[in-house]
């Protein structure tokens, strides 16, 4: 054993060893990830090999380091899809009984009581994405937490060149109430958007990983993440383990490359996983349906989906900061709007559809709320590898809630036996 590996063997560091290509950005391409044991265990290390932090992950035992040669290479994430060419968008029609905002019906958020709209106001969705635009109304009205990841000088600058996160903020929890642009799925939700893009749009497990855990520990009990890649990665295995921990149910985009090969995508895969025909997991993986219920033509298929929502030509608020496509909204005074297509979209609607099952039922686990979703889909219990269970009813997931039983935990399942012994 040589000099270095007897200094990795003394700190009491375990190397992340899953060798994986790097990101083509430089931004990462001369770091590694490793993990390790101990505080003192990263310190010993740390002065024993010269390396430099660049950024430490406490709550998962995680640090990206520059100088290194061991441990696993950033695993490259990118958003999920590419920019594509009493509220005004759900009441104004697009064309003949067709609204602008077409998905928001076609999920049945319009036949959500009124009551639970406002009880979702107890639950946080986080947006980990490529940041957000803060001056659009339907976000404005939600004085929506955010940081930034990516700019550690100032992280409060989350502006957002590339687009795609105001379109999935918007989507998963856009003002209900505002009289103005779009309605977001999650009612009267709290928004925290974590921007981990870089201005490229470019994305690594680390940016991931680190913009996941500030979302549970700042109170998220949802969040959404409209991005993947096709390598898995132990840091990312390893942060949703942790949310799942802390009881936070992730929604992911299944992805768009159907007629590239039809890829497995994750972290949709991780959260439901290969294999599993959609059933158990820890989280959701979301494909894409059209207006008449059917897949979009680019949504994965395969084992992995866990159900779709709208996502073919949806409608929602533009970053101003972006050169999206616009398209002028009657009745709206404010704001810049637009279509676009991609599981990106479809996952913030069943993400902002899951705070509705949590207010309708708060004393659900993460795991019973994804059973619910899935359960109440278009597919009325049954599975495909297109659709999974089928598209999103947000009414009837909502109307299922408040009947299903706290889930007992198993401790708790032994205290009778126990008892009697």
């Amino acid at each position: 054993m040589g000099a270095f590996s007897r200094a990795l063997a003394v700190a009491g560091l375990l190397a992340c060893l899953s060798a994986s290509s790097a990101l083509s950005s430089s931004t990462h391409a001369t770091t590694r990830v490793l993990t390790y044991r101990s505080p003192e265990a990263l310190k010993t290390l740390l002065a024993r090999t010269g390396f430099k932090v660049k950024r430490n992950l406490p709550a998962l035992h995680s640090v990206e380091v520059m100088g290194a040669t061991v441990g696993s290479r950033p695993v490259a994430r990118h958003p999920s899809s590419r920019p594509q060419s009493t509220e005004p968008a759900v009441r104004d029609m697009y064309w003949a009984g067709v609204p602008y905002e077409w998905q928001y019906t076609a999920a049945h958020v319009d036949q959500v009581p009124d009551s639970v709209l406002r009880a979702a106001a107890r639950i946080k969705i986080a947006v980990i994405d490529t940041g957000v635009d803060l001056s659009q109304p339907d976000i404005a009205a939600k004085n929506p937490q955010f940081y930034s990841v990516i700019h550690p000088k100032n992280r409060s600058d989350v502006r957002d060149y590339y687009g795609h996160g105001t379109f999935v903020a918007s989507l998963a929890a856009g003002s209900v109430t505002n009289g103005e642009g779009i309605a977001g799925f999650g009612g009267d939700a709290q928004l925290l958007c974590v921007q981990v893009a870089h201005p490229d749009g470019s994305i690594s497990d680390v940016d991931e990983a680190a913009g996941i855990v500030y979302a549970v520990k700042h109170g998220a009990k949802i969040i959404n993440l409209s991005l993947g890649g096709l390598e898995p990665s132990a840091l990312e295995t390893r942060v949703v383990r942790y949310a799942q921990r802390h009881g936070v149910l992730i929604v992911a985009a299944a992805g768009n490359e159907f007629r590239d090969g039809n890829p497995v995508e994750y972290p949709a895969a991780l959260l439901q996983p290969k294999g599993s025909n959609g059933r158990g997991g820890s989280g959701l993986s979301v494909g894409a349906s059209t207006q008449k219920g059917e897949r979009a033509y680019f949504s994965n298929t395969g084992s992995y989906i866990s159900l779709a929502a709208p996502g073919d030509s949806v409608f929602a608020a533009l970053s101003g900061y972006s050169d999206w496509s616009r398209l002028s909204l009657p009745g709206s005074n404010a704001g810049v709007y637009g279509f676009s297509s991609g599981t990106s979209f479809s996952a913030p609607e069943v993400a902002g559809a899951a705070g509705l099952v949590w207010a309708a039922n708060p004393a659900l686990t993460a795991r019973q709320v994804a059973t619910v979703l899935k359960q109440t889909a278009s597919g009325q219990g049954t599975w495909n590898p297109s659709l999974g269970f089928g598209v999103l009813d947000a009414a009837a997931a909502v109307a299922l809630a408040p009947t299903i039983a706290p889930a007992v935990a198993a401790a708790a399942k032994l205290l009778p036996r126990a008892a009697r012994r």
